[in-house]
């Protein structure tokens, strides 16, 4: 933490290297990143807002590469609808988490048939 710099700057800064980590296959310590940088976007402006639900899609982004797929679909179910009603369905943060989402469900080897029938209708819902 820097003395002058606003909370905003620090959760962006902090964002970007948590995005930074995971380019680079540092997934944990990405992950970790990405929890503070969710939640203090959260408590700074709310689950409304695009910078919140940015830091979102980035933590489900980096639960899906540690394959927590649960955790990752969790996230998703909770902020889809509030991304869908804040931008709309074709705003680049909704196609995101609804991409995340489907990833999520598919990639899982765990995955019941529902399940990949549920990713095949969010993938074929991207695509219109």
């Amino acid at each position: 933490r820097r003395l002058g710099a606003s909370e905003e700057e620090l959760l962006a800064t902090q964002g970007n290297l948590a995005n930074t980590y995971a380019f680079l296959g540092r997934f944990e310590q990405a992950l970790d990143m990405n929890q503070e940088s969710y939640l203090g976007y959260l408590k700074l402006h709310g689950e409304e807002n695009v910078y919140t639900l940015r830091a979102a899609n980035n933590l489900a982004d980096v639960l899906l590469s540690l394959q927590r797929f649960e955790e990752a679909r969790s996230l998703m179910r909770k902020a889809t609808p509030v991304a869908r009603r804040v931008f709309g369905q074709s705003h680049d943060v909704t196609f995101t988490m609804k991409k995340i989402h489907a990833e999520a469900l598919y990639h899982d080897p765990g995955a019941t048939h529902d399940d990949l029938r549920e990713a095949v209708t969010k993938l074929e819902e991207l695509e219109r």
